[in-house]
């Protein structure tokens, strides 16, 4: 059991390296997002313009890698670890 355990290792480093990057993106966004609404209302609605970009990049980052990464490897290591 030990050894399975240790063969599945790699995978849940992965899994949890696109975890932490998509929440991490996703935190990142949020700042961005509340950066050009504060921006905005401070009267600079160029330097809000792009901030509300940016946060809106890194929104789909986080949501690209989440769906694209995150979920097919989680349900790889479910798999993986049910078999054992």
């Amino acid at each position: 059991m030990t050894t399975a355990l240790l063969e599945l290792l790699p995978e849940l480093l992965e899994l949890l390296f696109y975890g932490a990057g998509s929440l991490g993106l996703s935190a990142a966004a949020l700042y961005a997002e509340s950066f050009a609404v504060a921006t905005a209302q401070g009267g600079q609605p160029k330097l809000a313009a792009w901030a509300a970009v940016m946060g809106a990049v890194a929104l789909t980052f986080a949501y690209l890698l989440a769906t694209d990464k995150l979920r097919p490897k989680l349900t790889e290591v479910g798999r993986e670890f049910r078999s054992y």
